[in-house]
């Protein structure tokens, strides 16, 4: 009597290692998550990336930031940074100076519209947030958040304003 040979287990053939997985599993996430933000953002006639640019203003706020100081703080890569900030003084968010004494440096500030308009984006936008990620405990959020952190480490420069 043969004795039939134990089947090999099936192996998941969507995903060619685990790091694939986790990857594709983030930016399905990231996909997901940003459908609600564009939403809100596309009511105000705002891409996230002027948004990230006017959040990132208002920090320094009545300082200005010099335009490649702004661009290395992004959320993400921003290659268009000029076009960006083009749109958002178009709109007079924003204000942009040269420096008299190095004219290749571009100070950029955030106006009184640029302001209000942040104030008026506070608490559709913490409703965003919620409805993205409030389904989380807090102990899964700041356990989220230190993973990411620890993905990226690597990749980012240790002067990172990230860390």
């Amino acid at each position: 009597m043969s004795v039939n040979p134990v089947p090999a287990p099936c192996k998941n053939v969507r995903f060619d290692s685990l790091e694939q997985e986790v990857f594709l599993n983030l930016w399905r996430t990231y996909d997901r998550l940003r459908m609600l933000e564009d939403e809100l953002f596309a009511q105000f006639d705002l891409t996230p990336q002027q948004y990230n640019v006017l959040r990132l203003l208002r920090a320094e706020h009545p300082q200005a930031l010099p335009t490649l100081t702004l661009a290395n703080r992004l959320v993400s890569r921003a290659p268009d940074i000029t076009r960006i900030l083009d749109k958002l003084e178009l709109r007079g968010l924003i204000g942009r100076d040269r420096l008299p004494e190095n004219r290749r440096v571009v100070l950029v500030r955030l106006t009184e519209s640029g302001i209000e308009l942040l104030d008026h984006l506070i608490a559709p936008l913490k409703d965003c947030h919620l409805r993205q990620l409030g389904h989380l405990s807090p102990e899964q959020l700041v356990q989220l958040r230190d993973l990411l952190r620890q993905a990226r480490c690597p990749l980012e420069d240790d002067a990172g304003h990230w860390k």
